[in-house]
């Protein structure tokens, strides 16, 4: 009601000056079509969670009604007012959602966690590639079905049915961990393979569109161009992963220890995203790749304190979700599906989809050793579109690969799957039992949680040269290479040579402090002493 009053007013406020200024972009449009989208989102999601979904779903749901498939359909007078077709001001709009595709992809980087690959990689990728590949091979035949009319450009059949594969393959992660985690389940060894596929599902998705926006550039397939795309994107990859991964840590940490200014860490977080996502542009491939490479990249730094991560995740929840996905829902035209023949061909989408990636999914659950009950929960957990569909499908309809009617098929697709998936993985989560070997290293996580080292972040420890010194530098070193995490060591011996004792006056060290971190987690767990000319510096 609240938010139908506001929305009233602003209209009717709207109308009138809108008809003065002559239709021409307006700062005032702008900033009431934000207010409007992360109000209404905020609304939707709050209820969407209380219903047991995500509230992205509500946030999406929420661009549904207020584009043409509700309140254009009440008032489409009043929905043009608010949402004017202008491009200069559609680009005002737009130009936030782009920037919110690559903050959501950092993000999503950022909640990705590589260890759970490692942990249960057999099992998870068995899943991953039975589950990707069986609904994309579906996702490409349908599109390759599909009649001409329902193309955007029927010579670029190829891309469109890439497209569409792609989107009816990948889960989403955020939602399969948030189902999992609510139902504790992550601690589980069905939990930890349903998130690890989910997250590999993500990682070779984001490859795939990677690929597939360099042959949408060329239009056709150009084998010289296909093959520079594909090896620059695994070079890309690799460079990453090792010397990429090195700097990213360093950079975080420079910034932390040598910048005075507020928020130092989420800007130099913000310029590592904009390199990376240029660098993959550059390459011809989507610039998406970059930013969920530095999301990975940037969650595994081992100086990122929780604090940091907390500001910059409200960011991107608050402002940006709600605006990305508002405007994706806006772009949505619900109103097609009364066409029978957009109707039943929205119904067989939905049907393909969530048919190939259960079977996909059960059966690689079956081929990685899994019992008939876990392969079945982890076949419900995967059948999750949610955000991730909804993104893909958004970088298809603006490089032209999608229709805007097969868009809108696409979203409903996603929000049917979604909504569907979280009392479906309840229930089947509840009927696997816990097996002994799970049940003794819960309590044995439930009692090491609880400790104080777990909830550290970083380690100060001061040193003297005695027995209690070396005693203290030592533990500090075991604690820092089991944890990752970055030790600052302060050596409180006198800098005066007469000051100390004779048997120590053969020491060449000074009084210092030495900073070290875990990058080079396999070296040794003892602390070095060297030179330093700096003092303490700020710490997160």
């Amino acid at each position: 009601m609240v938010l139908g009053t506001m929305l009233f007013a602003l209209v009717a406020l709207m109308v009138p000056a809108r008809a003065a200024e002559g239709g021409g972009p307006s700062e005032v449009t702008f900033i009431i079509q934000v207010l409007i989208l992360v109000a209404a989102g905020r609304i939707c999601g709050e209820i969407a969670q209380r219903l047991g979904q995500p509230a992205v779903m509500g946030q999406l749901i929420a661009g549904l009604i207020l584009g043409p498939s509700v309140f254009g359909l009440l008032a489409p007078d009043w929905q043009r007012a608010l949402f004017p077709t202008a491009p200069e001001q559609k680009a005002m709009l737009d130009a936030v959602s782009q920037l919110g595709i690559l903050m959501l992809l950092l993000l999503t980087g950022m909640e990705t966690d590589p260890s759970l690959i490692r942990r249960v990689g057999r099992a998870a990728a068995s899943v991953s590639l039975t589950g990707i590949a069986i609904p994309f091979a579906c996702g490409v035949a349908a599109g390759e079905m599909l009649p001409d009319a329902m193309l955007p450009h029927p010579e670029m059949r190829l891309v469109t049915s890439l497209f569409l594969g792609t989107a009816l393959s990948i889960s989403s992660v955020k939602i399969v961990a948030m189902v999992v985690r609510e139902m504790n389940f992550l601690s589980r060894d069905i939990g930890q393979i349903i998130v690890t596929s989910a997250i590999i599902d993500d990682t070779l998705g984001w490859v795939v569109i990677a690929i597939t926006f360099s042959l949408a550039r060329h239009g056709t397939v150009d084998a010289w161009a296909l093959g520079q795309a594909i090896v620059g994107t695994f070079v890309f990859l690799a460079l990453s992963f090792t010397v990429g991964r090195v700097l990213v840590f360093r950079a975080i940490r420079w910034s932390n220890d040598h910048l005075e200014g507020e928020f130092p860490v989420i800007s130099t977080i913000l310029v590592i995203m904009a390199v990376m996502a240029l660098a993959t542009h550059l390459i011809g491939v989507h610039s998406v790749l970059g930013a969920f490479v530095a999301g990975v990249l940037v969650g595994q730094s081992p100086i990122l304190a929780r604090h940091v991560e907390e500001q910059l995740r409200g960011l991107i929840v608050a402002l940006f979700m709600p605006v990305f996905f508002g405007l994706a829902g806006l772009g949505a035209d619900l109103t097609i599906l009364s066409n029978p023949y957009l109707l039943g061909l929205t119904a067989a989408l939905v049907l393909i989809a969530s048919i190939g990636k259960f079977g996909g999914a059960f059966l690689g659950g079956a081929l990685g050793g899994l019992d008939r009950r876990e392969s079945l929960a982890l076949a419900f957990g995967m059948n999750a579109r949610g955000s991730t569909e909804v993104i893909v499908a958004t970088i298809g309809l603006q490089m032209g690969a999608l229709s805007h009617d097969l868009f809108t098929m696409i979203v409903a697709m996603a929000v049917l799957t979604t909504m569907v998936m979280p009392p479906t993985l309840r229930w089947a989560l509840a009927r696997i039992p816990l097996s002994e070997d799970e049940e003794r290293r819960i309590a044995r996580e439930a009692f090491a949680a609880t400790g104080f080292v777990p909830n550290l972040e970083r380690l100060l420890v001061t040193v003297d040269g005695s027995a209690n010194g070396k005693l203290a530098s030592r533990l500090a070193g075991l604690v820092s290479a089991f944890r990752g995490m970055p030790v600052t060591v302060l050596d409180l011996r006198p800098a005066s040579p007469a000051a100390e004792p004779a048997e120590a006056r053969k020491r060449p060290a000074e009084a210092e402090i030495v900073e070290t971190s875990a990058e080079g987690r396999s070296a040794a767990p003892t602390m070095a002493m060297k030179r330093s000319g700096r003092r303490g510096r700020k710490q997160t």
